[in-house]
């Protein structure tokens, strides 16, 4: 891993919530950078499983990354850098990720496609009893209040007749960009492990953000951001000679919708009621912060 600093300064390697709000921040300073995806548009994956059951929906959830960054934009291309940010996310089952090579058509057909199944189906099972599994099946109890029966299936290993399988069960560290790179540098789970500044065990350059960031705290999108703020400031503090910026993980926040009409959360360790969460998140499932950040307005 080569760094060069007569080249494009930073380069983000994943576009999902930390590297979108990294390439914001760096756009809005000036500071020239490159965000490399294999998808043409960034996907809310936060309101994915809404995707999957309301028609008409999936289109507000992927979001044109060269609208947004123009030129700053590139897929498949060997690229120099002087700062790298690591941002690859996690890969886990549709509907509730979609990590593929994809236009932004051909993505939104496919949940479209999903609704159609749900739709059709009189009975269904969500495998996986965690939080994807719970907003799974709210959202389908939301949408298709007659359905017969939506089980929720966990590892008790019971047998249940279905006409439609939903899998939602665990994510995985999406490693694949880096793993050949920085053997010495992955935690058990494929992560990189990286300093209180976020960057990556022996490289000063190097940020890991987001879930793939050996941190320890929920794998969220609201941590990516954060981490997103720390990296591109301890660039910028390494451009101008200042001391770095640390990460501290926070007290444990999280918002869990249950359809549009209700949910529940805990933040910073107190809890929060159904009304707060269903004003704050269920509504919407913070699809319009997203079209905010990438300074778009939603169809």
């Amino acid at each position: 891993v080569s760094m060069d600093v007569g080249a494009v300064h930073v380069v983000i390697v994943g576009g999902g919530f930390g590297g979108i709000a990294a390439a914001s921040q760096l756009q809005a300073l000036n500071i020239p950078f490159v965000l490399v995806d294999m998808k043409d548009s960034f996907h809310h994956n936060v309101a994915a499983l809404r995707a999957s059951v309301e028609s008409g929906f999936a289109k507000k959830t992927f979001i044109s990354y060269s609208v947004t960054f123009k030129e700053n934009f590139r897929q498949g291309l060997a690229l120099s850098f002087a700062y790298l940010i690591l941002a690859t996310g996690s890969t886990g089952l549709f509907p509730g990720k979609f990590n593929q090579v994809s236009n932004q058509q051909m993505a939104i057909q496919a949940y479209e496609d999903m609704v159609t199944q749900v739709q059709s189906s009189q009975s269904i099972v969500v495998v996986g009893g965690g939080s994807a599994g719970v907003e799974m099946a709210a959202e389908i109890k939301t949408e298709y209040p007659e359905k017969e029966r939506i089980t929720v299936r966990t590892d008790k290993g019971t047998e249940v007749a279905a006409n439609l399988v939903i899998a939602c069960s665990g994510i995985k560290i999406n490693s694949v960009a880096y793993r050949s790179a920085f053997g010495d540098q992955l935690a058990s789970d494929g992560a990189l492990k990286v300093n209180e500044y976020l960057q990556v065990e022996g490289y000063s350059h190097i940020y890991a953000i987001g879930d793939c960031a050996d941190v320890r705290e929920p794998k969220m999108a609201y941590h990516a951001s954060l981490h997103a703020n720390v990296a591109v400031a301890n660039i910028v503090n390494s451009m101008k000679q200042r001391p770095l910026k640390a990460y501290k993980p926070g007290s444990l926040t999280f918002l869990l919708a249950m359809g549009r009409n209700d949910g529940v959360g805990q933040i910073s360790g107190f809890y929060v009621g159904r009304l707060m969460v269903r004003l704050a998140k269920s509504r919407d499932l913070l699809v319009s912060t997203s079209w905010k950040t990438m300074r778009q307005s939603p169809p």
